[in-house]
């Protein structure tokens, strides 16, 4: 084609504007249209070609208004519930100090290289984990849809818990606290106290009956609620106007539901420790049972809880940093989100111990005082000699040295006769050793602690706010694992997608707020999130080290950076990190066989919890559970293996426009290794980018910006295109 003709040049911008015609009106308007549209082109690109470069007119994608935003929102959705009432029992159980070690080692080795290597995915592709794992495999694409289940699964049982923590809330602002005593029955005859409390606790039984008003088992639904299910449709309310706006409306409220629980903690521990028996607490905590350390269990616990301590597979990690600008430090981020994830474990161990230790203290002085009435009465009956009773020691008055010293004589020397008596030894250390966690802590263990402070409703207050900032931080990560994604891929509004899927947890949530409805946040709890989560973290460091590459994963992070991450990385993405996800994997599912599938049940009765089965349509909903949550990644790939739906994922088009029509010329990816832009479907293309010009400027035409997304950008003539093999050489007149 003559390079200098004015009559082709007018002829093709005719047949531009005719093709494109929602975008281009006239040569002289182009800027305003080529603005609100978006080219992409997928063709085989340089080995060093940055997939990030993006144009001018990006996709508009939101951004965070600043760095602490974003730190504060990472650090809101990895510190939850969990590291209050998670990490204390393990750590109490698994050795007391010693677990800090197999923790940190594991932080290390798991935590801290798969926490950075979800924070670089996600920043350099700038999609959530759907478009992120069809980037970088789209036969692996399944991996993100199945992060995607999971997190509506959890969302499901973890918004009951702010439910809970809520109606807490609303009952603390009363003195004395509801649940300081148990409550009197009266009759025609006399007045007497509830049955079911004095067998087990005011606390227990307001939990129990006045709370939850629990049935006897799953089987039994009892009906809604209502206080819970006002409690629940409260959380959702709260969540979805949070999140309607996106990292928008939910990046203000980060700087007070991540920084509000730092407070709370730090109060609470200073006022425990001017309590008497908080050091007996945190000493008991911190003794080191190095023997324990060595049990297989408990690195298999260690490694469990690094995993979700860290919010690993869930895709809120990668949603949240592919707001981030390219260039951010995610390595930095990774290392300190994961610090002060650890420390806020071990700050809120703290602050527990010291509330139990409190709690144990007042728990044991009242076993004193009431078996020292007792040993009084046994003295004066003669069934124990005055003589064996140290002459310093005061009965009304007993210190707990005294008691235990009076009680080791009285089993010497009525050795036979001992049993008999009924005394307790009242050892702080068994009240201790009385290991609680999840909801027995925070609404049994802790709410009794707090009846015993001082200005108790105060305290109450702050806790259970507490908790339900935990909570929102978590949820709004979890939330944004699901709404990310969905929006990123299918380009629905944010808005309405928000309401609707907060609309749909709730309707499907009021299984939670039954009288049965505890029952199904421990089956949820256990089945719905943990074997799935293992897997599709698996998946994803397989993705990145071995479909994708390691060596060519390093040089994107190099070039996105701007220096290379530490050889460590390299080697644990590629050894040892698969290498301990699949023991965890193992040890898990066998852990899982080994444990018999149920629940602890309350029992009216007894007043007390009884282990049952689940029946077998339970056991059903335990096994579906799992299924669904996996299936996406084996549909996703046999989709795209034997190509059953028609699918772009590897035919794609080389020139695709967001707004307008499309045009389309097929290229053959297969094969293609070029960067993280192998794999991309059009809906998910974040940015054009290219290996090569394409364009070719007009002779005579210097002003004319060859770049793709510059002025004019769209180009006269795709003069580089290689041949195409069935289209017969045409005049120039004809183009």
């Amino acid at each position: 084609m003559p390079k200098n003709s004015k009559v082709v040049k007018r002829e093709l911008d005719d047949e531009v504007i005719e093709s494109v015609k929602d975008l281009l009106s006239n040569e002289d308007s182009a800027d305003d249209a080529f603005k609100k549209s978006e080219l992409i082109v997928d063709v085989q690109e340089e080995k060093d070609t940055d997939v990030e470069e993006r144009s001018e007119v990006e996709d508009e994608r939101p951004a965070w208004n600043s760095k602490l935003q974003y730190i504060l929102a990472q650090v809101g959705f990895s510190v939850g519930l969990g590291n209050v009432w998670r990490f204390p029992y393990l750590c109490q159980k698994n050795g007391g100090g010693a677990y800090l070690l197999p923790y940190l080692i594991l932080l290390l080795v798991i935590g801290i290289p798969l926490f950075f290597l979800e924070l670089s995915v996600g920043q350099r592709i700038r999609r959530g984990s759907i478009g992120v794992w069809n980037y970088i495999s789209p036969k692996l694409g399944g991996i993100g849809f199945a992060s995607c289940v999971v997190c509506f699964f959890v969302a499901l049982y973890y918004n009951v818990i702010i439910g809970w923590s809520l109606f807490y809330f609303s009952q603390s602002f009363q003195q004395p606290l509801p649940w300081d005593q148990c409550p009197l029955v009266k009759n025609a005859s006399h007045t007497f106290v509830e049955p079911e409390c004095e067998k087990s606790s005011a606390t227990t039984y307001y939990w129990y009956r006045e709370a939850l008003n629990i049935s006897s088992s799953i089987s039994e639904s009892g009906g809604l609620n209502w206080k819970m299910t006002i409690c629940l449709l409260a959380a959702w309310v709260m969540v979805c106007l949070a999140m309607i706006k996106g990292i928008q409306s939910s990046g203000k409220i980060m700087y007070f539901s991540s920084l509000f629980p730092y407070v709370v903690l730090i109060c609470f521990l200073i006022r425990a420790l001017l309590l008497n028996g908080s050091i007996d607490g945190i000493r008991h905590m911190f003794t080191p049972k190095l023997e324990i350390m060595l049990e297989p269990k408990v690195w298999r616990e260690a490694a469990t809880q690094v995993f979700f301590a860290l919010g690993l597979g869930f895709g809120g990690v990668i949603a949240f940093s592919s707001y981030n600008k390219r260039d951010n430090n995610c390595h930095f981020d990774a290392v300190l989100v994961s610090f002060i994830n650890f420390f806020t474990s071990v700050l809120a161990t703290l602050v527990v111990f010291a509330v139990l230790g409190f709690k144990a203290n007042v728990i044991n002085e009242k076993c004193i005082a009431q078996n020292s009435e007792m040993i009084v009465k046994f003295v004066k009956m003669g069934n124990i000699g005055q003589d064996i009773i140290p002459h310093h020691v005061n009965f009304s008055v007993v210190t707990a040295e005294d008691y235990h010293l009076v009680y080791d004589i009285i089993q010497k020397v009525k050795e036979e006769e001992f049993p008999a008596l009924h005394l307790s030894s009242c050892d702080i250390e068994d009240e201790l050793n009385k290991a609680v966690q999840g909801t027995g802590l925070a609404f049994i263990a802790f709410t009794e602690a707090m009846t015993h402070f001082p200005a108790s409703p105060f305290w109450s207050v702050m806790f259970f706010l507490m908790l339900v900032n935990l909570g929102l931080g978590s949820m709004f990560g979890t939330i944004e694992g699901i709404i990310t994604p969905v929006v990123d891929t299918f380009k629905v509004r944010k808005e309405i997608l928000t309401v609707i899927c907060c609309l749909l947890a709730f309707c499907i949530g009021l299984i939670f707020v039954q009288r049965s409805g505890n029952y199904f946040v421990t089956m949820f709890d256990d089945y719905s999130a943990t074997l799935p989560l293992i897997i599709v973290v698996i998946l994803e460091n397989i993705a990145v080290s071995f479909v994708y590459g390691i060596d060519k994963f390093v040089e994107d992070l190099k070039d996105m950076l701007g220096f290379a991450p530490n050889r460590y990385y390299y080697y644990m993405w590629k050894y040892l990190s698969p290498l301990m996800l699949l023991s965890l994997l193992i040890a898990s599912i066998v852990n899982m066989g080994l444990s018999p599938p149920g629940y602890n049940a309350w029992i009216e009765d007894k007043a007390s919890e009884e282990f049952l089965s689940y029946p077998t349509w339970g056991m059903v909903v335990c096994i579906s559970l799992m299924v669904l949550a996996i299936l996406p990644i084996p549909v996703v790939f046999i989709i795209r293996r034997f190509n059953l739906i028609d699918d772009s994922s590897g035919n794609l088009a080389s020139v695709t426009y967001k707004r307008g029509r499309v045009l389309k010329e097929p290229v053959n990816l297969e094969g293609d290794d070029a960067s993280l832009i192998h794999g991309k479907i059009p809906s998910e293309m974040s940015s054009p980018n290219f290996g090569k010009n394409i364009y070719r400027k007009q002779s005579g035409s210097p002003t004319l910006d060859t770049a793709p997304n510059g002025r004019y950008g769209i180009g006269y003539l795709m003069a580089d295109m290689p041949d195409m093999p069935d289209m017969p050489d045409m005049p120039e007149s004809d183009l």
